[in-house]
């Protein structure tokens, strides 16, 4: 069971914290004691995951520039300085080959997944710095790492933000500030929901997949780690 005081005293804020892993992972790090600042697009559900997890609501668009910076300038006032913990957890998802892929559609993938978490790593990296503390966790994927069929879009974006996090890693080097990224295989999430993995053989079944869970449990044990160890990487499978 998770310590209730182990992130006592400290913030974190979790982007795409409605649902699937931003949801567990919000979860998991309010049960741990952490102050957790709930941002994600939709209001309502924002506002629930809030009220769940006794943080506090940002309803925000990760496409508006203005919208995101506004927000985040207020979040380091209400703070008095970055939260400390950051999880960039937002996503989009789909599949399609490269060749029946819209432009739209790409961009619309790319957009939140890597130019999201560079946006909300950009607004509170300097403060962080400054500091000298702080954990950023992005959440990758085995497609950032692994040729897929279908997953041109979402691999583009997910191989993009690996490669964000390992300059990160070490432009952090001796800053003070952690920097982790989380690959799990597939996870049973809603992103799955238009596609019901479970009627098409050639994608996993929601019954072999992890749970959001599984991966919260894995970045609370990557930002309660003494400040000295780094965990740049932690990948994420179903035994």
């Amino acid at each position: 069971m998770t310590s209730v005081s182990v992130l006592k005293g400290r913030t974190a804020l979790v982007t795409g914290a409605s649902k699937g892993i931003g949801r567990a992972i919000t979860a998991e790090l309010a049960s741990a004691g952490a102050a957790v600042h709930v941002l994600a697009r939709d209001p309502s559900p924002v506002e629930a995951v809030a009220r769940a997890s006794g943080g506090r609501p940002w309803s925000v668009d990760l496409a508006d520039d203005a919208e995101v910076w506004e927000a985040l300038d207020l979040l380091q006032e209400a703070l008095r300085g970055p939260p400390d913990v950051v999880v960039a957890c937002a996503g989009a998802f789909a599949l399609a080959p490269v060749a029946e892929t819209g432009v739209a559609e790409f961009d619309r993938i790319v957009g939140v997944n890597l130019r999201g978490t560079f946006l909300v790593y950009r607004a509170l990296l300097p403060a962080l710095l400054e500091r000298g503390t702080g954990d950023l966790v992005t959440m990758g994927s085995v497609a950032g790492r692994s040729a897929l069929h279908g997953n041109g879009a979402y691999a583009a974006s997910k191989y993009g933000q690996r490669g964000l996090h390992e300059v990160l890693v070490e432009e952090l080097r001796g800053t003070g500030v952690r920097a982790t990224l989380v690959e799990p295989a597939a996870t049973d999430t809603p992103l799955w929901d238009p596609l019901d993995p479970d009627a098409h053989p050639e994608l996993p079944g929601r019954h072999a997949m992890l749970q959001p869970e599984d991966v919260a449990q894995a970045v609370l044990f990557a930002v309660t780690r003494p400040a000295h160890v780094r965990i740049p990487l932690l990948q994420i499978q179903r035994g």
